[in-house]
């Protein structure tokens, strides 16, 4: 029986018995009657959960969480779609991490958002589940718990915010704050300015309207598959979203009764549709990491290479910063979105891969259609011909390091000069700061021990600040390297997740202030030009740093995480780990 063939699913439904739910509240025994007896203490009647899908929708609202600010009242649409398909809605409070207040970065617990999300999933007698989430580790941790946990599954991305606005002018969340910042630092903004443009650049609930991490791993959501078409793109406070919400609401029932699971979704099909996308929104360098992790979780083989070979021939078609020059996300919006540009790239999507609608992607795109052309790009007039990034090795990243060529002045392209090396962020943020630094736009700038254990947690530190006495005669970008991340509303020259990091000996560790480094993009190489005896010398001299934690999630963290080029996932929650836990025993 080919349960791919969506003609069939539409003929093959569970009957209530065969809910999932109904192991905790069906048989006929002093268990059963306590689940029901609890069940009616919360105010419920037996005819509210008793043979309907009982729909976990799991919210990742909380005060602190600029960016899903209006989660607090989606709920509430997400459930009425469930009552009105006749399933029951629980709402569960998941962790809320959010890259503005999660402090060293929120990196360091989407693992723990994943394993709450599976555990609370498999604990629960849920059938089915509506994942809230936006802001940039939500979409991965959720995505990834929900895959391990098995169930059927539907995301519900926060959407972008508003356009940003300061004196007429346009604002960019993360890439204006950066620019301005630079104009700040060489004396060209004044307080009132920058208190102007700290109030206008962030206005409404919603994540950043860049296509920065946010934005980018909604879009991957969707190409996934995991979204209702069209979902990634509406602003977080149009009226769209909340009939969005309430469409999830609708469908997870009904995915619940045709027993539509994630497995039969996230394949490697899905993924490469994911990975072109991705591509092509100019997306942010984050993406490959979270891809990376989302695709193991699924048991599909998802490399840096795979990554950098789709790179080379998927043309940016997304004119939306901060690759993109001139447009923000709710610009892409009202362009047509996602589905238009996916309908842009259909010739070299898989159409038959199976979506969260029941029918596979190429229905979904019917009738998409770019309405503003300059937007949403045509493959034969691309921002850039290449995709969004580039994946670099060599004898500073062995296991590789990324790159977002589109994003940064072609003069650095390929580039050659002394490495300027700096050991922690205070270090380099004093340096920067320091207007007699010897420095010249030639050097290297290098930070490292930001990697996923060095960090701890793998910071968005990569966006190393260009030092004052650059930024005074001029200048705004020069070559730039870490093991960290970068905020993917970010721009410039900078390398990142140099791989093996810093922190465990990788070869960053070995560099010295005044060894030249050179970049070569379009030969992918990143290499320091020492000789390999000397190399072989330092590697030799060099002495592991005293661990970061001695207890805690964090020892936790630091004993599993993989390195960046594997995902940052845990080694022990990978799809080849082991089988999952299953059902859980009900006595």
């Amino acid at each position: 029986m080919d349960r791919q063939d969506p003609a069939l699913r539409q003929r093959i439904r569970k009957t209530p018995d065969q809910l999932r739910s109904a192991r905790w509240f069906a048989p006929d025994d002093l268990r059963s009657f306590g689940h029901r007896s609890r069940m009616m203490q919360l105010g419920f009647s037996e005819d509210d959960f008793r043979g309907r899908p009982i729909i976990g929708v799991l919210n990742t609202w909380s005060e602190l969480n600029t960016c899903h600010a209006h989660f607090r009242d989606r709920v509430v649409d997400v459930k009425r779609g469930v009552q009105l398909s006749g399933g029951l809605a629980v709402e569960m409070p998941s962790l809320s991490v959010d890259e503005s207040f999660t402090k060293p970065t929120s990196m360091l617990y989407r693992n723990m958002l994943a394993m709450e999300t599976e555990e609370m999933i498999r604990s629960h007698p849920l059938d089915g589940v509506v994942l809230m989430g936006g802001c940039d580790k939500t979409t991965p941790g959720l995505v990834m718990g929900a895959i391990s946990a098995g169930v059927p599954m539907i995301y519900l991305p926060a959407g972008p915010m508003l356009r940003g606005n300061y004196a007429g002018k346009v604002l960019g969340s993360g890439s204006d704050a950066w620019k301005y910042w630079d104009e700040r630092r060489a004396g060209n903004v004044s307080d009132a300015e920058w208190l102007g443009v700290q109030g206008g650049i962030a206005r409404s609930a919603g994540t950043c309207m860049t296509m920065g991490t946010a934005a980018t791993m909604m879009s991957i959501a969707e190409a996934l598959g995991l979204t209702l078409p069209g979902a990634s793109s509406i602003p977080a406070v149009d009226s769209g979203h909340q009939r969005m919400s309430a469409d999830c609401g609708r469908r997870i029932v009904d995915m619940v009764w045709e027993d539509l699971t994630p497995d039969e979704i996230v394949t490697p099909a899905a993924v490469r549709n994911a990975a072109i996308v991705a591509m092509a929104t100019g997306c942010s360098t984050n993406a490959v990491v979270h891809l990376i992790a989302i695709a193991r979780r699924a048991d599909v083989d998802l490399t840096l290479d795979d990554l950098d070979a789709l790179g080379r021939v998927t043309p940016l078609i997304a004119n939306v910063r901060p690759s993109g020059k001139d447009y923000l996300m709710e610009d892409f919006y009202y362009a047509g979105g996602l589905r238009a540009l996916m309908k842009e790239l259909e010739d070299r999507l898989d159409g038959s891969a199976l979506t969260v609608t029941g029918r596979p992607m190429a229905e979904n795109l019917v009738g998409a259609e770019v309405y503003n052309p300059d937007v949403i790009r045509s493959l034969s007039n691309p921002v850039y011909s290449e995709g969004s990034l580039a994946v670099l090795r060599g004898n500073l990243c062995p296991d590789g390091a990324v790159i977002k060529p589109a994003a940064c002045d072609p003069a650095f392209h390929v580039h050659e000069g002394p490495a300027l090396v700096f050991d922690s962020y205070p270090e380099m943020k004093a340096a920067v700061d320091d207007e007699t630094l010897d420095v010249t736009p030639d050097h290297v700038m290098v930070l490292r021990n930001a990697g996923p254990q060095g960090g701890p947690g793998f910071p968005e530190w990569g966006m190393l600040p260009i030092p004052k006495a650059l930024i005074k005669k001029g200048h705004r970008d020069m070559l730039r390297i870490s093991d960290a991340r970068m905020s993917g509303t970010s721009y410039g020259a900078c390398v990142l997740h140099v791989a093996p990091e810093s922190y465990v000996g990788g070869p960053l560790a070995l560099l010295r202030t005044g060894d030249i480094v050179r970049l070569d993009l379009p030969a992918r190489r990143l290499d320091m030009l020492v000789d390999e005896a000397e190399i072989e010398r330092r590697r030799a001299a060099w002495t592991p740093p005293e661990p970061r934690f001695e207890r805690g999630w964090g020892w936790m963290f630091s004993r599993h995480v993989t390195q960046a080029d594997q995902g940052c996932d845990f080694t022990f929650l990978q799809a080849d780990f082991g089988r999952a836990a299953g059902e859980p025993d009900i006595y």
